[in-house]
């Protein structure tokens, strides 16, 4: 039985005035433009343009080596690398494929292949990198990048979008002996957390944000996600009623404070010691690590609870990023020879992004994974490795394939009913949206 006592002093509430912001999948932007090596592709040689979006300098250092290693390696091709800040990529994107010049390669998250492959914006990949580079990935992953019986990116790493951070030194000070494991719990544990200097939780709370750190919770209290399989109805029923339930009293007691203008993706506010526990995935370690190092003794992570209290259960879906080949591209097999090189082959390539991200990420390879086992120091750099691998990431599910404004209907739903909405009504309210984006995409029948 877990045993608390009450805090002294009461239940107080931090003084905080903050603007929501928007933000997507994935670590905080961290970059700029700029190009590998800088040099001009010499004469003759065929040119494959890539651009990633920019990540932490860690994760950019890496991306820069690679590609340098790679137009080192042999003369026939020249790989430019771009860094394009995650703010502006949609919007260079647009503009670039407007303009018939967008980059032979690019980085693209888990939840966009689908799409793309279906309206060929991406080039399948199946005949164009090896078998043996194929059947190294972990089924599930695979999976993800498979449309109608055929790949059409390459897996780089896959993040659990939602884990529980906590503070032992304050679960201990409250007389919690051990993280929550019912979101009652949860709820519960926040409010005794709760006093004049911290709040209890930090979840995310804008829409956008909320339209996919939730993912992992709506499977789990519902069993299915808000679409049907086939996608040719909305799904958005009063099973979700606890998960938003939860929400609506955890903003109410004061627990879960406004907006702290930070994304979910930011672990910073956590580790300024504004929260006793935070919802982050599996990269807030590379930042708790860089930039809080004192704090770190301080800090366990947890499954996300499950609405029954039963473990081994999905409370987080598998994000993370893949490279694909534009669906124009001229130069298709020499971008997938690229891809196979850096991604599917030798794992010296790729290792090294892990380490230099400290762990914080896990290779959807088998043949990279057990490379990264058997370092000496895995554990000893990131203290949370052992319980993300072991506990959360293999009952993650991936994560969803149907249209953004799905997903957004439910963060929508999930932050009107955080801010007071009636849950069947804000439900109700995304499950028309649901149904109206099914009309006019003409979703029915093409859900994977």
């Amino acid at each position: 039985m877990r045993s608390t006592r009450r805090l002294t002093g009461g239940l107080g509430v931090v003084a905080a005035t903050a603007l929501v912001l928007a933000a997507c999948s994935g670590t905080p932007d961290g970059g700029t433009d700029g190009s590998a090596g800088g040099e001009e592709v010499p004469e003759g040689v065929t040119e494959v343009t890539f651009w990633q979006q920019s990540f932490t300098d860690e994760e950019n250092e890496w991306y820069e080596s690679v590609v340098d290693s790679y137009n080192e390696s042999q003369d026939e091709v020249h790989v430019t690398l771009t860094a394009v800040p995650g703010d502006a990529w949609e919007q260079r994107m647009t503009a670039a494929q407007a303009a018939g010049n967008a980059p032979d390669i690019r980085t693209m998250n888990y939840g966009g292949v689908r799409n793309a492959a279906l309206t060929s914006q991406i080039t399948p990949l199946s005949d164009l990198i090896s078998a043996e580079a194929w059947d190294d990935l972990q089924e599930n992953v695979r999976g993800s990048v498979t449309v109608d019986g055929e790949e059409y990116a390459y897996p780089m790493l896959v993040e659990p979008s939602a884990i529980l951070w906590y503070r032992t030194d304050l679960f201990e000070a409250a007389g919690i002996d051990g993280p929550p494991t019912t979101w009652d719990e949860l709820v519960a544990d926040a409010e005794l957390l709760t006093n004049d200097e911290v709040f209890g939780m930090r979840l995310a709370q804008n829409a956008p944000d909320l339209s996919w750190s939730t993912w992992g919770y709506q499977w789990n209290v519902a069993g299915h996600l808000p679409i049907s399989d086939d996608w040719s109805e909305g799904m958005a029923t009063e099973d979700y009623a606890p998960l938003l339930q939860a929400f609506q009293d955890l903003f109410a007691s004061g627990a879960l404070p406004p907006a702290d203008g930070v994304g979910y993706p930011d672990a910073s506010t956590f580790g300024d010691g504004q929260y006793a526990m935070m919802a982050n995935g599996s990269w807030a370690a590379s930042q708790l690590l860089n930039d809080y190092p004192d704090l770190v003794p301080n800090v366990a992570v947890a499954p996300m609870p499950s609405f029954d209290g039963q473990s081994g259960q999905t409370t987080a879906t598998l994000g993370g990023w893949t490279w694909a080949v534009d669906g124009n591209t001229e130069v298709a097999e020499e971008a997938a020879a690229f891809i196979e090189w850096a991604l599917g082959g030798d794992t010296e390539n790729v290792v090294p992004f892990f380490e230099a991200t400290q762990f914080s990420k896990v290779s959807p390879r088998v043949s990279v994974a057990e490379a990264i086992s058997a370092l000496p120091d895995v554990d000893s750099v990131n203290p949370w490795n052992a319980v993300i691998q072991e506990e959360i990431v293999p009952f993650a599910q991936p994560e969803p394939g149907y249209p953004w404004n799905v997903s957004l209907a439910m963060g929508e739903a999930i932050e009107a009913a955080m801010q007071g909405t009636p849950v069947s009504e804000a439900l109700a309210a995304a499950n028309d949206k649901i149904n109206t984006e099914i009309a006019n995409s003409q979703l029915a029948g093409t859900g994977s």
